[in-house]
């Protein structure tokens, strides 16, 4: 296992999805294993419009190669319309080299989300999210009720990934949200752990 690491790749608008992969990192890295984190670009509707290669601050921009070698992959957006947001599916669309050549087959996979209304389109999010993934032929892992908090929250977390709801006053992530993201890290950690085994 030396060298294998889980790829928590993410765009974060607000910061609180961010937050989310900061704390799946986290639980990632409580199993031994390296949590690489990494975010995308955003895009833009001139085209001739980019991005530096670097972001100014924060983790690097994913590269293709990061999603090919890594041992898993936790993968979060902001819920837009109920649904990932573009700069996240503009990165997936440029990997049908990896669907073809199969590197993702056989690897634990898992999402995440932060929409700023409770019946904001989280678990629609979520499932859109998982579609690329399946179609890469990857393992989908959610969130058992064995977590405890799962039953408890009062605000983001769902069966189907970590999740973080804002609200009006853009409230930042709470303890329960913070806790099943960490749970969410450690649980595809522990999964690519047995599938390198």
């Amino acid at each position: 296992m030396s060298g294998a690491y889980i790829l928590v790749l993410y765009y974060s608008r607000h910061g609180a999805t961010e937050t989310l992969a900061k704390h799946i990192a986290r639980g990632v890295e409580q199993t031994g294993l390296e949590a690489r984190v990494r975010t995308v670009p955003s895009v833009s509707a001139v085209c001739e419009a980019s991005e530096d290669e670097i972001p100014e601050h924060g983790p690097l921009y994913a590269t293709e190669d990061d999603l090919r070698h890594c041992a898993g992959l936790v993968m979060g957006s902001p819920t837009r319309f109920g649904n990932m947001a573009a700069p996240l599916k503009y990165f997936l669309d440029g990997t049908s080299g990896l669907w073809m050549s199969g590197a993702l087959i056989g690897k634990p996979a898992s999402v995440f989300t932060s929409s700023a209304s409770l019946h904001g389109g989280q678990e629609s999010t979520l499932l859109t999210m998982m579609m690329p993934l399946l179609h890469h032929g990857m393992l989908i892992a959610g969130i058992p009720y064995s977590e405890a908090a799962l039953t408890s929250t009062e605000s983001g977390g769902t069966p189907y990934g970590a999740s973080h709801v804002a609200g009006q006053s853009g409230r930042v992530v709470d303890e329960t949200e913070l806790e099943l993201a960490a749970a969410l890290g450690k649980r595809v950690a522990n999964l690519s752990k047995k599938l390198l085994n």
